[in-house]
């Protein structure tokens, strides 16, 4: 027996003739009914709803194509992969497989990496808040510890004159790109000759080893300019090394901070129309450093902790419809199990969203909410969408950066991860959680029982 045909009730719409007006032609939502191969409704069958998928093929690609592009360019590059933007451990270890080595901004990232088994030789050690203890682990693990401010220096010295150990050690410098507000609040400031200052008290100790300098000028840049700009002085300070010291340095490290193709919130053209290539970035970041002028065997290894730009494209949540409403307005609204606590980037993304099931033709204004009891529980405060029904799933699109590092337990507890292999094979990468879970941490007084 046939299925039956969905209904749509009959709605008149008004044409316009002449010139399309300003938001194009009529707006269509082509169903996403499968990833990479995998029927949504099968992943939702055995992994429930809401559901994280991320795409093992698509990370690999990224990975790949961004090393090729730089490395047509500039020869001597290294990927680290920045931890704080996803660290499941199965998103990690396709990065390292691939070549890439850890980039961490707190202990617990840092030990995160070296259970992993990665090297301290190949963590980089970022972040203002490194305490003592893991500082003496960097030192005795040879990690590059990229320091922060001048409390952090005077703590690595002392640390390397009680242990007679040597740290291996990079600065953070912040500069002006032409960008506001700057990103000054991290690292030594190269204007006002902080950043040279804290490498003439570097140079001056013999128990720290100078490897490199380190800048991460902001996140989702939309000029590759700015690049350019920050590894030109960069250079500049390299090449003062050089003159001053005979020092050269074995890396400068430019940071992430590259935009994905996820459009902002109050971005009026679509992110792929407005932000730079990857080319554009590594064509920006190399005519900087090769302004340095050095021997070929001089010419410091680029590192780049690219993270959004690696991942955002290849993570999916799928999500099931729970109500359909109309607001006070008489806009419709769509109520599903996918909420902000699932899905941080929200707040500041406008999320494609698409229906996962042939969903007709009639599109409304429609708002978005979560299930959470709290206002603020939008995930698309306005989108062109199709009529829906209890029960339909929907896909929203480029969710792997951030939203598995900041998600939330708040109202509902934290899904099922699955990574949808090379080979279309489905792997569970992160279980669901439960109240055993959410109860092993707390004690409860003896007095409160």
């Amino acid at each position: 027996m046939a299925d039956k045909k969905r209904y749509e009730r009959p709605v008149i719409n008004k044409h316009y003739s002449g010139l399309m007006n300003k938001f194009g032609s009529r707006p269509t939502t082509a169903p996403k009914t499968e990833i990479d191969g995998v029927p949504v409704n099968d992943l939702v069958k055995q992994f429930g709803s809401p559901l994280y998928v991320f795409s093992e093929k698509q990370i690999r690609n990224n990975q790949r194509n961004a090393l090729r592009i730089f490395k047509t360019r500039y020869p001597k590059v290294q990927f680290a992969w920045s931890y704080k933007t996803n660290y499941l451990n199965a998103i990690c270890n396709i990065f390292h497989q691939e070549g890439s080595w850890a980039e961490v901004v707190s202990e617990f990232e840092y030990d995160k990496a070296r259970k992993l088994g990665i090297k301290g030789e190949h963590i980089i050690f970022n972040g203002p808040d490194k305490s003592r203890e893991a500082l003496l682990k960097a030192i005795k693990e040879k990690a590059k510890i990229h320091i922060d401010h001048f409390d952090e220096l005077y703590d690595i010295i002392e640390l390397t004159q009680e242990t007679n150990l040597k740290a291996q050690v990079a600065i953070r410098v912040n500069l002006d790109v032409g960008v506001y507000p700057k990103w000054d609040r991290f690292g030594f400031n190269y204007e006002n000759g902080e950043a040279t200052q804290a490498l003439k008290r570097i140079m001056m100790n013999k128990n720290l080893q100078l490897i490199g300098l380190h800048t991460h000028i902001g996140t989702y840049m939309m000029t590759a300019e700015a690049y350019r700009i920050a590894a030109s002085k960069l250079a500049s300070l390299a090449r003062f090394l050089k003159d001053e010291y005979d020092t050269i340095v074995n890396y400068i490290d430019m940071g992430g901070g590259f935009a994905s193709h996820n459009t902002l919130i109050g971005q009026y053209l679509p992110a792929e129309e407005v932000v730079p290539s990857m080319e554009q970035f590594a064509e920006a970041i190399a005519s900087g450093l090769y302004e340095l002028n050095f021997k070929v065997d001089e010419m410091p290894t680029l590192i780049l902790e690219t993270g959004r730009a690696l991942i955002d494209d290849t993570g999916y949540i799928i999500s099931t419809v729970l109500a359909n409403k109309r607001l006070s307005t008489g806009r419709r609204a769509l109520v599903i199990d996918a909420g902000v606590n699932l899905l941080f980037t929200g707040f500041w993304y406008k999320h494609s969203i698409n229906p996962a099931q042939d969903s007709g033709v009639n599109i409304e204004d429609t708002t978005i909410f979560g299930p959470l009891c709290m206002n603020i529980d939008v995930i698309r405060e306005t989108i062109n969408f199709p009529s829906l029904k209890k029960g339909d799933r929907v896909v929203i699109d480029y969710t792997g950066a951030y939203n598995n590092t900041q998600w939330m337990q708040f109202i509902n507890m934290r899904p099922n991860v699955v990574m949808v292999m090379e080979d279309s094979t489905v792997e569970l990468i992160r279980k669901s959680e439960n109240l055993d879970y959410m109860l092993n941490r707390e004690i409860l007084p003896d007095k409160l029982k």
